[in-house]
């Protein structure tokens, strides 16, 4: 076994934290452990959506990384550049120099960013939904939309700022849109100038169907409860142009709006492509069952910015959902142990335990092992899944309260002043 080897995780998700917890438990302090992350948090992704309505307590879904990691260096700061041939990542801290970080076994699990399209007014009108400050900025953003509805005297104005747009029909913009609605309609009491008839929510996608993973029934069941709900679906539908009052949609339709949230897709981390390694179509790292990067024997890759075999799926590789992308860190982490000496190698050897969308007021869908589950049964299995999927028992008791604050009390509608980004669609990872 190679003495005091360096392992060097770049990315603090979900696959990156696993796989760091994992090494701690097989490598002891026979390696030196760090992790790069451009936060000192794991944000718990899956719980975004409620994060956003202030269902729950923002800083709740970020698991701090020194609580998670007691043998692992924490190092803070966005990685930047890798030099495959002088072993070193660059990292850019938040104030200071840039600095090298050296390694003898290299785990890339930097994630994705929101994919960008060239559509005119994208950058500069639409909001990202991938960080916690995002998150907390469309809250904020939908709040102050609120507030200035209910002042103006103009009906024309007050339409448009009650009317919200989500881009992206998956599970982050499904989840979205639902979550915010309750939370406006719930915040409606406190608003007397506004009604239900000013409300007007819409969500677009260019695919035909709503939850295209969950399979047609499944999708339709999440389709009806959206409907009835008031939402206008927009399926086989593109957005063409976006200004500060207004989006263009395909066909020509001009839809007056101050608030467009942009969930359509993820591309990877800028970090991947100037390194050379080999990628597939969609710029992921191309890697063997082991995890390993082809080509590179002591480089590995995990979570959205790998391409990993699907056991399930032969010929594909493995989709990029939280509860792969951890059992990818898991199993790269006994194969870097490994590879220092400690245990045998195994392939990465996972099928999803199945796939659950919270819509709520308290309903959901989903597929759990293979049965199909919907309304309060779906709600009540999503939010069990998240609970336990949470790391550390201080994070789920946290979120746990926050759940029973909520069903018995009205939302709280106070802004959180200047924090979230207040820019437009980001590539922050």
């Amino acid at each position: 076994m190679v003495e005091q080897a360096r392992v060097l995780v770049v990315g603090g998700g979900f696959g990156g934290v696993h796989c760091a917890r994992r090494l701690e438990r097989l490598l002891g302090g026979r390696a030196q452990l760090t992790i790069v992350n451009p936060e000192n948090y794991m944000l718990f992704t899956p719980l975004l959506p409620e994060a956003a309505a202030g269902t729950i307590q923002p800083r709740h879904v970020g698991v701090p990384l020194r609580r998670v990691l007691r043998r692992t260096r924490v190092v803070v700061g966005e990685a930047i550049g890798v030099d495959l041939e002088g072993r070193t990542v660059t990292v850019r801290p938040p104030e200071g120099p840039e600095r090298l970080l050296g390694w003898d076994r290299l785990v890339l699990a930097p994630g994705s960013v929101s994919r960008r399209f060239p559509i005119p007014g994208l950058d500069e009108h639409a909001y990202g939904f991938k960080t916690l400050a995002e998150g907390i900025h469309v809250r904020n953003h939908v709040l102050r939309m609120l507030e200035l509805a209910d002042a103006t005297d103009d009906e024309a104005e007050r339409r448009m700022r009650c009317t919200f747009a989500v881009v992206g029909a998956g599970y982050a913009g499904t989840e979205l849109i639902a979550e915010l609605q309750a939370l406006v309609r719930r915040a409606l009491p406190n608003y007397p100038r506004l009604g239900e008839r000013d409300l007007r929510w819409l969500l677009i996608d260019v695919a035909p169907q709503v939850l295209p993973e969950l399979g047609g029934d499944l999708g339709e069941r999440a389709l009806a409860v959206l409907r009835r709900r008031g939402i206008e679906i927009r399926l086989s539908t593109t957005v063409e142009k976006i200004s500060a009052d207004w989006i263009e949609l395909s066909g020509g339709e001009r839809i007056p709006v101050k608030t467009l949230v942009w969930t359509a897709g993820i591309a990877t981390d800028p970090l991947i492509a100037p390194t050379g390694l080999p990628t597939d179509e969609r710029g992921r790292v191309r890697c063997d069952a082991y995890t390993r990067v082809e080509g590179h024997r002591d480089v590995y890759a995990v979570g959205d910015a790998a391409a990993i075999p699907d056991p399930a799926h032969p010929g594909r590789a493995a989709p990029p959902t939280a509860q792969h992308a951890q059992r990818e860190g898991r199993a790269c982490a006994r194969n870097v142990a490994a590879s220092l000496g400690v245990g045998e190698p195994r392939p990465f050897h996972f099928r999803g335990l199945g796939l659950l969308v919270n819509l709520a007021g308290r309903q959901g869908v989903g597929r759990v092992l293979g049965v199909p589950v919907s309304g309060l049964v779906g709600w009540v299995f999503a939010r069990g899944y998240h609970l336990l999927a949470l790391p550390t028992l201080g994070r789920r008791m946290r979120v746990a309260i926050d759940w029973l604050i909520a069903l018995g009390s009205r939302p709280d509608i106070a802004e959180l002043g200047s924090l979230g980004r207040a820019g437009p669609l980001s590539t922050e990872r």
